[in-house]
């Protein structure tokens, strides 16, 4: 019998990264919600996660954390999915997944809590500016139609959200080359299923709240 695999979210949370990957790989997969005010902090979860936060996913015994890693977790755990290239071709993948869940994540963050990091101390931070990293990852989208070349893979599905959610709370600069790598994605079945599970959730949850 295949190992059960968990997800646990919440629909207004960085879960919904995970959700879509879910749906790429075509897992049988069980949801636990996670309220914020709440079941997120139990005991029972902080066991899962310490940190508090989703997404994470339990495959049988293995946990894991943070939605780029389960992102690519996920490619690895269903080859037959092919949401990763062959491992002496993945140069771009770790390069430009890392870089979404690190430089990226970092500048929008600095930026959207309205802080700046001074020139002279750019070097001191991953991140460097909020410029040069816009310019590293229109370069990035721009080089082939997905990330790795002409693959569709798990790197598209992290940097694919970031760009969409960018685009959508205008925390990324809406360039032309950002528009047009995520015209490519967002029509992924895949995608479509998970937004649409995710909203279903989201609207009954808010709906409760409201009594």
């Amino acid at each position: 019998m295949a190992d059960e695999l968990i997800f646990y979210s919440n629909p207004m949370s960085r879960g919904r990264i995970a959700r879509w990957m879910l749906e790429e790989a075509g897992a049988p997969y069980r949801v636990e919600w996670l309220a914020f005010e709440g079941s997120i902090k139990s005991p029972d979860y902080l066991a899962i996660n310490p940190m508090g936060k989703v997404p994470a996913i339990r495959h049988g015994k293995t946990v894991v954390t943070e939605a780029a890693a389960i992102c690519a977790y996920m490619a690895d755990a269903f080859p037959e999915a092919g949401l990763a290239p062959p491992t002496n071709q993945r140069g771009d993948y770790y390069r430009w997944l890392f870089f979404a869940a690190g430089p990226l994540e970092m500048a929008v963050s600095v930026k959207a809590f309205g802080l700046a990091v001074p020139k002279e101390r750019e070097r001191s931070i991953g991140s460097g500016s909020y410029e040069s990293v816009m310019d590293t990852l229109a370069y990035a989208v721009t080089r082939h139609p997905y990330i790795t070349g002409d693959l569709f893979t798990a790197a598209d599905v992290y940097v694919g959200s970031h760009i969409s959610w960018g685009l959508q709370f205008g925390t990324l600069e809406a360039r032309p080359e950002f528009t047009a790598y995520w015209d490519r994605l967002k029509d992924r079945p895949a995608y479509l299923k998970a937004k649409a599970l995710d909203d279903e959730e989201m609207h009954r949850q808010l709906a409760a709240a409201k009594g």
